[in-house]
């Protein structure tokens, strides 16, 4: 005997994935930089995802920083960032199950904030997906269960 199912896929709220992407990228941080941010934030907007690490700049940057070579800690700052742009990419892929078609990293030394901003080819699948600011109406309709849809054959 079949049963047919009427309910939406168990997709994660967006709340959920961010919060998901967020203990992900923090972890990724710690694991290829020895240096765990001490709050990563993520917030969908459509097919935009931005993410700020807060406490993220590693202590050789601080030191160089600290020691007058800026310019040195600027260019180990890109090369990490050129590093892990893949990498947040990969993790949002994994997470999001959207492809991310481009990633857009800055830090700052002085605030030791990184901003990341993640395009993506689409808005991911959540269950309250009016919970993402600037969604297409598109995908509204997607993540809502068929009525029209008729089981009693």
């Amino acid at each position: 005997m079949t049963s047919l199912d009427n309910s939406p896929p168990d997709y994660p709220t967006a709340g959920q994935l961010e919060r998901t992407l967020s203990q992900k990228i923090q972890a990724l941080y710690r694991d290829q930089l020895g240096h765990q941010p001490s709050k990563v934030t993520c917030q969908f907007f459509g097919t935009q995802l931005v993410i700020v690490l807060e406490s993220s700049i590693t202590p050789l940057e601080q030191r160089l920083n600290q020691a007058g070579q800026a310019d040195l800690a600027r260019q180990v700052r890109h090369q990490l960032s050129q590093i892990m742009k893949p990498l947040v990419g990969a993790t949002v892929e994994a997470v999001s199950q959207v492809s991310v078609t481009e990633v857009l990293s800055d830090a700052s030394l002085t605030t030791g904030r990184t901003g990341i901003i993640a395009s993506l080819e689409d808005t991911p699948l959540v269950r309250n997906p009016e919970a993402i600011p600037k969604i297409k109406r598109s995908r509204l309709k997607l993540a809502e269960p068929n009525a029209d849809l008729d089981l009693s054959s």
